[in-house]
């Protein structure tokens, strides 16, 4: 699997099978992308980012990675675990992956409903 950024400057390759699939619906995550983000987890080792990349520390437990050309955040990291959450907007063709949940609901839009039937977590993170 493979992605980019808008740009192109700054792309990823995935080896391995993405885990926790899923739509976050936290503030953060809306207002940076827009609306709530599609993402899945994938082990550090798992994961190739070449490019110009820049983090930004989003909360006290958790950083965002975006390129500093064009301002795409494809890349959530929490600061305790070897782990990378990245966007499934942000890859090329087909990723084969399904959503499994949504999470951070308290937090969601008051324009949209969540009707697919999937779980819906309140919050996710402690």
């Amino acid at each position: 699997m493979r992605g980019s950024c808008l740009c192109g400057g700054m792309t990823f390759g995935i080896s391995g099978a993405p885990s926790d699939v899923g739509y976050c619906h936290c503030g953060q995550c809306c207002k940076q992308s827009g609306h709530y983000w599609a993402a899945a987890t994938i082990p550090m080792a798992q994961i190739v980012i070449t490019g110009a990349v820049r983090w930004f520390a989003s909360s006290d437990f958790a950083r965002r990675r975006f390129c500093p050309n064009c301002g795409s955040f494809l890349f959530w990291k929490h600061n305790d675990e070897d782990a990378l959450g990245f966007s499934l907007g942000a890859v090329d063709g087909s990723t084969g992956l399904h959503p499994v949940k949504h999470i951070f609901v308290a937090d969601k839009g008051d324009y949209y409903d969540i009707a697919d039937g999937l779980p819906q977590e309140e919050t996710e993170i402690s």
